[in-house]
């Protein structure tokens, strides 16, 4: 999902994959492969990526966040039930936390 979305980002805003690579100090082949969600996008390029692409680091950090969630339930025959209880607990502990 992030990958998808800072492809997404970059192409509208006309920037090339080396620019975006520039920014975070990698090579174009990098940014490739986390665009093709063929590598992770590591939480510490969120900021600049939000700055690069003039958007709110909260609704990229929530994108992010969403991948680390789905990675480790997609497979999960309980998934459903977990991020019930997950919800509920976000509701009971943290009152703005909406979900």
């Amino acid at each position: 999902m992030i990958g998808n979305e800072i492809k997404k980002l970059r192409t509208s805003r006309g920037i090339v994959q080396r620019m975006v690579a520039a920014r975070l100090d990698v090579d174009s082949a990098y940014i490739s492969k986390m665009e093709s969600e063929e590598k992770p996008v590591s939480r510490s390029y969120i900021s600049k990526l939000a700055e690069l692409f003039e958007v709110s680091q909260k609704e990229l950090e929530i994108i992010w966040l969403s991948d680390r969630v789905l990675d480790v339930l997609v497979n999960e025959p309980y998934a459903r039930e977990v991020l019930a209880i997950v919800k509920k607990k976000l509701a009971e502990g943290a009152a703005e936390v909406q979900i």
